[in-house]
C-alpha cells in the first residue's frame, strides 16, 4: 500500500464562552472506501478512503453505568471542538485491494493498514489542530514541551 494523495475537504471550529482544563478526546473514524482510476497506476489499483477526525474538548465527565445516558451526558459536556474531512488516495496491489474492499464490506479495514492510516491523519490533522485551537482561544489539543530552569 503506498498513500499518493491526502485532501482535506472539510474543517471546522466551535466552542462556547469558557473552556477551563478540559477533557480532550480524539477520535478518527473511516466512512467511505471506493476504487477509483488513475492512470499513471500500471499494475496496481487504487481507492479512495474518506475519513473525519475530531478532537472534542469536554468538561470532566463523572462515570456513568448506562452507555446511553453517557453518550448524551458526553454530548451536553461538549464545550468545543474541532473536525477534519477528508480522503487518502491509495495505491494498492491487487491482492491488498482484494482484501481491504472485502473487510469494507463489514465497515473495518485489516490492522495492518488501519494504524499507520490513523497515523497518518494525526500527522496531517495534529499540527493544523494546534493551530487552530490557538486562533479560537482553545488549549492545545497536545502537550507543548515547556523549558524550564536548572537547579
Amino acid at each position: 500500500m503506498q498513500v499518493i494523495g491526502f485532501n482535506f475537504s472539510k474543517i471546522s471550529a466551535s466552542r462556547e464562552k469558557e473552556v477551563l482544563k478540559p477533557n480532550i478526546d480524539t477520535h478518527i473514524e473511516f466512512v467511505n472506501l471506493e476504487k477509483m482510476s488513475v492512470d499513471l497506476l500500471k499494475d496496481m489499483e487504487s481507492s479512495a478512503l474518506d475519513f473525519k477526525c475530531t478532537i472534542t474538548y469536554s468538561k470532566s465527565e463523572e462515570k456513568t453505568e448506562d452507555k446511553e445516558k453517557h453518550k448524551d451526558k458526553k454530548e451536553e459536556m461538549k464545550k468545543a471542538e474541532i473536525a477534519f474531512e477528508g480522503n487518502i488516495i491509495l495505491a494498492l496491489t491487487k491482492d491488498e485491494a482484494k482484501d481491504i474492499h472485502k473487510s469494507w464490506k463489514e465497515k473495518s479495514l485489516p490492522n495492518q493498514i488501519q494504524i499507520p492510516l490513523y497515523n497518518l491523519i494525526l500527522r496531517k490533522c495534529t499540527p493544523k489542530a494546534v493551530s487552530i485551537a490557538d486562533e479560537i482561544a482553545l488549549p492545545s489539543p497536545i502537550p507543548m514541551p515547556k523549558i524550564r530552569g536548572g537547579q
